[in-house]
């Protein structure tokens, strides 16, 4: 049986050199989309005083990245499903390089939210692309790892962006983001020369609504929302709760880079592990883990025991990026839905999670505590958990 759409023909995996330059170029461009999605950190305080900035405002700015991928997200699935995984993970990156350069000279606030936007749906397109064209390429024993890999970068990448974000407030923005550009613009020379074999599936949205309510589908989906709502959530109480502590700016920016270095070298083993002992067994240490932590998150009453817990924290969720990103690809296979498809589902996943997880989040905090959105969290990965085992998987 041929595989659909973005999948070569059976007995075609690419394999060995090739497969591991797919790899190493789709993570590269991971790597690149997710460092200009977290350089904004270090230039946020810089933007506000310069623009007078609201903390709406620039709370808008923030968010304008993972708004534009939510809203890119199915028109890029589309993209990866009609023209072919290279073509869509090309034009990814020629929007990142556009909006970069935006973002380098703009001086306005409606300006950079817009930069910052089309930068969010590039990112749907060459995530779209770039996972599709790796579920495709890659067969299922090897699928987690290989996704693992790629997820490894991206969070490499978030890790490197603050870096990048430092660098342009000491020489500008002009100058550094055009150099990001630059990088742009290779990655798409590099994508150009890697060998695709897509057959379109002339698949659309109404193949996509037929499958939504497949439990297999729609466990994945799950699977990839609920670990980026808790790290949406954190990303905006942790370092709030670190302040009030009176942990200082290099205490609060350690931790989750101590957080984000764990998850960046896990991935790849979290995704191994899956493709030998199934999907879902990493995916329940990461939920029991996940919701043993969140509970603790109001516990500590120091910097240390805090930064531990947020630190812990990003370990348990970063069990479940990979296996729950192969398992959604599984699950499109096993229902023959395309690839592209199946990508588009996890990038909305995604997006929305951070989206909700950081204004839902910050919202309930500031209404009643923090307890409040960290035990709803930590109930939602017991509950996924009870779930799974009821469901006898």
């Amino acid at each position: 049986m041929r595989r659909l759409g973005t999948t070569a023909p059976e007995g075609r995996s690419p394999g060995g050199a090739a497969e591991r330059r797919l790899v190493l170029v789709i993570s590269a461009v991971m790597f690149v989309d997710t460092m200009f999605y977290a350089v904004i950190a270090p230039l946020l305080p810089g933007l506000a005083h310069e623009l007078r900035l609201s903390k709406l405002s620039a709370g808008m700015m923030t968010a304008s990245y993972p708004i534009g991928m939510l809203l890119g997200s199915l028109p890029g699935g589309v993209l990866a499903v009609r023209a072919g995984p290279r073509f869509t993970v090309c034009t990814g990156l020629a929007l990142l390089a556009c909006s970069t350069i935006a973002f380098g000279f703009l001086d306005t606030a409606v300006a950079l939210d817009a930069a910052r936007f089309v930068e969010g749906v590039g990112g749907a397109c060459s995530w779209a692309g770039g996972i599709a064209w790796i579920a495709a390429e890659t067969p299922v024993d090897r699928r987690g790892a290989m996704m693992g890999r790629a997820v490894g970068a991206a969070v490499g990448g978030a890790l490197f962006g603050p870096v990048i974000g430092t660098i342009a407030t000491a020489i500008g923005r002009p100058a550094s983001f055009s150099g990001v550009a630059v990088v742009a613009v290779v990655l798409i020379a590099q994508t150009r020369g890697l060998p695709a074999r897509h057959v379109s599936s002339e698949q659309g949205l109404g193949t996509l609504a037929r499958v939504l309510g497949r439990p297999r589908v729609t466990a994945g989906i799950w699977l990839v929302a609920l670990p980026a709502i808790a790290s949406g959530m954190l990303n905006v109480l942790g370092p709030l709760r670190l302040h009030r502590f009176g942990a200082p700016a290099a205490v609060i920016g350690g931790t989750f880079l101590l957080g984000s270095a764990i998850e960046t070298v896990i991935a790849p083993l979290v995704g191994s592990l899956s493709d030998r002992r199934g999907r879902l067994t990493p995916l329940r240490y990461g939920l029991a883990a996940a919701a043993v932590a969140l509970c603790c998150f109001t516990l500590p009453g120091d910097v240390a025991l805090l930064a531990g817990v947020l630190v812990l924290t990003a370990t348990s969720l970063g069990l479940f990026w990979a296996p729950a990103m192969a398992m959604l690809s599984d699950a499109a296979e096993a229902h023959r839905l395309d690839q592209g498809l199946a990508a588009a589902l996890m990038n909305i996943a995604w997006a929305a999670g951070q989206i909700l997880g950081s204004g839902g989040g910050g919202a309930i905090a500031k209404i009643a505590g923090d307890a409040l959105p960290t035990t709803i969290a930590a109930g939602l990965c017991a509950a996924t958990l009870a779930a799974l085992a009821w469901a006898g998987h």
